[in-house]
């Protein structure tokens, strides 16, 4: 089979668009990497789970949490005496405040240790019952209420030590916010720092200072950043070759898309695939998330 692009599971929860599954339902199975098009929080309450994100080997344990935004490869790859859930949830019952925070901690920190009474695990019983049951009165207003909660806990958790924290809801969190959405859209035309202040209406300068202040990297960081990753996914997961996957992220010439790769990861582009070619990207899914 010639893989051209990298699976994405679409449409998979409740018409309501929130869906808990326990950890252990799909335990012992392997699944291929692939992408949703929603938000997955994974809560875990014991045991050791393990799971690949975007190149990373994830280990959580005990009593912590984790979230997978829409668009991030992941594969599950080994649980021990877990006990937890799965928590999937639609990008659009998020707040406009929860997602600029989800947002502006991609990729660079996404998981969170937690006490064990933390109000996180008595929240997600209650809301998993409530889906389980038959429909009462202003039942959906209820579940949203108590997806919103769960969602303030873990966010409240998860800014907890965040340096920058005194800046989440003021302008330059919402700049920043709105400058890391934009990379992840427009990085294949827009590559320079430039392009982002003129379409923030901000000088280069100043966003590259509020970017360092809330995120702790440069504007250039995030920008090779976003592009190297989704080289990866796609050298790694897909089979189209090199000159195909430098047009797709806006190199004419793949000669100097291979030379970004070089300053960035340590190795041109066929180098990383050569690396890797013996990975199997042909494993089978089992469950639908």
């Amino acid at each position: 089979m010639n893989l051209t692009h990298i699976e994405i599971h679409r449409d998979e929860m409740k018409t309501i668009g929130i869906d808990i599954i326990p950890i252990g339902a799909f335990s012992e199975k392997v699944q291929a990497p692939h992408r949703d098009d929603h938000y997955m929080f994974i809560v875990l309450t014991q045991g050791i789970f393990e799971l690949e994100l975007d190149f990373k080997h994830i280990t959580m344990s005990n009593h912590c949490a984790y979230y997978v935004a829409p668009g991030q490869v992941h594969s599950y790859l080994n649980q021990n005496n877990c006990k937890g859930w799965y928590i999937f949830m639609d990008s659009l019952l998020i707040s406009e405040k929860y997602t600029q925070i989800l947002n502006t901690h991609l990729n660079s920190r996404q998981g969170i240790q937690l006490t064990p009474d933390n109000l996180i695990f008595s929240t997600i019983p209650i809301l998993e019952n409530l889906l389980e049951q038959k429909k009462e009165f202003f039942q959906d207003q209820t579940e949203y209420s108590l997806a919103d909660a769960f969602l303030g806990f873990f966010i409240g958790a998860l800014i907890q030590e965040d340096s920058a924290k005194e800046l989440i809801g003021g302008q330059k969190y919402q700049t920043v916010n709105a400058f890391k959405q934009l990379v992840q859209s427009k990085f294949r035309e827009c590559k320079q720092v430039k392009d982002y202040a003129a379409l923030l209406n901000i000088t280069p300068l100043y966003l590259n200072e509020i970017v360092k202040q809330v995120t702790g990297f440069t504007v250039s960081y995030w920008i090779q950043q976003t592009i190297a990753l989704e080289a990866k996914r796609l050298l790694y997961y897909t089979e189209l070759d090199i000159k195909q996957i430098a047009f797709e992220l806006g190199y004419e010439d793949h000669a100097y898309f291979s030379r970004f790769m070089k300053k960035n990861i340590g190795m041109t582009a066929s180098e990383f695939r050569l690396k890797n070619h013996d990975l199997s990207n042909n494993i089978p899914a089992i469950d639908n998330h």
